[in-house]
């Protein structure tokens, strides 16, 4: 077996913000997750909860279309109409305005009658006229077309707290029979009339707050966040088989992160959930999806489906991506070699080499460093960057390049092996090809529908194989400029349903060096061997991985 050195890199310090927001489409099956850093992620659900990096934010371009100021000081709550005409904002002075949704702007329509406190919470009936909106120690209702309050009900406070301690309410849904659920900081459900203002039933959950509601489409099911961390469920259903009248029961607890739940999404086939631990949690409702399918496996994503560390192994340094700069550093260096598993004393500490800050306040979506440490590009949602890296001696200095108009922005991006071409995708599944030197574009390789989730380039710089978030494998000539004779048989044999079936997405892909045939995949849970020369998938087990970086198992995936 040969001996290798092995860094343990402790310098970085990449932490995923937490979870404060999400909207969920049903129509285009798209999950939208606001993060307390400000970032904006995207998941396509119909895609394999694929991640695709996007404030309106324009998903064809996935960048910033139009900025609407409130003029109410800072905003706390934001709701749309089921029409998806009108928005409603609740602001810091006690107001809830009204914006118009046009084809090409937000257009400021009216103010509500203003309340003494700030606005927490707002949801608007299905038939868009009216609005609930939670605030200090109560729920108002307005009449949208007249811009009043008609009805005032008062929260109670937690048994045994102190008079002067408010309550807040946290979150509210407005249902299409006029009922009313809040779920507030004194930990409690509460089920309301809002018709008559009055009080229909209280669910204590927990002595701390409930943070988040959601309710299915059909409303026969409600979603509960406490600052626990767990996530419980409502049915809208007969408490006893001889009663039929319905009322809203608790029926399960759902225990999926270890702090608050800030963001909830009632899905037709899952609860979605997410919150300070930043993890984003998918858990399934085992009676409405299909025993063993992928529908029915909990999914829980904590790192962004992108590479978020380049390895440039002829220069010895490794480029770090965070949301707003990029970091590169030179590893350290060892004194001499010693026995297996023994640490090895250093001769030379690790150095940053470079702190590069992004323009504007776009996030980074993607970065990549060529493997010979001369090239750096990066894309954030409304640009690409590429430099070019000199090192002199202990010094660095990087050069701006000019990339050719057709590459605005970029999903995944990607060197060759030689660092004479970047790779570039985009999350409508199209590549582009750039010949470095003079940059100039090379190809476009054909669409797909599903996202590519990882790319690696061909040692002598002549194929490309892609990896969507379908599980799909492809291999493209960039000589040829078609898809490979083995890419066209694996596609015509296909891939085995327990590779298809996995959840999690391909993250990174690499070719061996010891054999061009073999290519190397891996993900959050594991590392993969596809063998060309078999047409065959290898996957290791969980358990094997814990002592070795790679193992090939002989169980063939077609």
């Amino acid at each position: 077996m040969a001996e290798f050195k092995v860094h343990r890199v402790r310098f970085f310090d990449y932490m995923p913000s937490g979870v404060r927001a999400m909207a969920y489409n049903v129509h285009t099956e798209r999950l939208a997750v606001g993060r307390a850093d400000g970032t904006v992620e995207l998941f396509n659900f119909s895609d394999h909860c694929f991640q695709e990096k996007i404030v309106e934010y324009d998903l064809e371009n996935l960048r910033t279309k139009y900025t609407v100021e409130a003029y109410g000081g800072p905003v706390w709550t934001i709701s749309s109409n089921s029409q998806g005409t009108h928005l409603a904002v609740g602001c810091e002075d006690g107001t809830v305005k009204i914006f118009e949704l046009l084809e090409d702007t937000i257009q400021f329509q009216k103010n509500l009658d203003r309340l003494k406190n700030r606005i927490f919470s707002l949801s608007w009936h299905p038939s868009g006229a009216q609005i609930a909106a939670g605030t200090m120690d109560m729920i108002r209702v307005f009449n949208v077309n007249s811009g009043h309050p008609t009805q005032r009900m008062l929260v109670d406070r937690a048994a045994g707290a102190s008079k002067k301690k408010e309550v807040v309410v946290w979150s509210v849904i407005f249902l299409s029979d006029n009922t009313i659920i809040s779920g507030d900081s004194a930990g409690k459900v509460q089920v309301w009339d809002s018709q008559m203002g009055t009080l229909i039933r209280t669910h204590l959950l927990t002595k701390w707050d409930v943070m988040a509601l959601s309710v299915s489409q059909d409303e026969s099911s409600l979603l509960a966040g406490t600052s626990e961390g767990t996530v419980v469920q409502f049915q809208f259903i007969s408490p006893k088989l001889d009663q039929p009248a319905k009322e809203w029961v608790r029926t399960r607890t759902l225990r999926s992160h270890q702090h608050d739940v800030r963001a909830l999404v009632h899905t037709e086939t899952a609860a979605v959930s997410g919150g300070d631990d930043t993890q984003l949690v998918v858990r399934p409702f085992m009676e409405k999806v299909a025993h063993g399918s992928k529908e029915s496996t909990a999914c829980t994503i904590t790192f962004p489906h992108r590479r978020l560390v380049s390895c440039a192994k002829k220069a010895n340094v490794l480029l770090f991506q965070f949301p707003e700069r990029l970091e590169l550093w030179r590893l350290g260096e060892s004194k001499g070699n010693g026995r297996p598993g023994e640490e090895l004393s250093v001769k030379r500490k690790p150095e940053a080499l470079l702190h590069l800050k992004r323009k504007g306040d776009d996030h980074m979506c993607c970065s990549a460093l060529s493997p010979c440490g001369g090239w750096l590009a990066y894309s954030s949602v409304s640009t690409v960057r590429l430099f070019q890296v000199q090192y002199e001696g202990d010094s660095i200095s990087i050069t701006k390049v000019k990339l050719p108009k057709v590459l605005r922005w970029a999903t995944q991006l990607c060197f060759s092996a030689d660092s004479s071409r970047l790779f570039a995708s985009f999350s409508q599944s199209a590549v582009l090809v750039f010949a470095l030197g003079p940059s100039e574009y090379h190809c476009t390789l054909p669409v797909y529908s599903s996202c590519p989730s990882a790319m690696a380039i061909h040692p002598a710089g002549s194929h490309l194989v892609l990896v969507h978030a379908d599980q799909q494998i492809f291999e493209y000539s960039l000589v040829q400029k078609e898809y490979t004779e083995w890419s066209r048989a694996l596609q015509k044999k296909g891939l085995h349903s327990s590779w298809l079936d996995r959840a999690a997405p391909i993250t990174h892909a690499s070719f061996s060096a010891a054999n061009p045939d073999h290519i190397v995949l891996h993900d959050e849970h594991m590392f993969c061997l596809v063998d060309k020369s078999l047409v065959r998938v290898c996957s290791a087990p969980r358990s094997l991985l814990r002592g070795a970086c790679l193992t090939v198992c002989l169980k063939s995936l077609i």
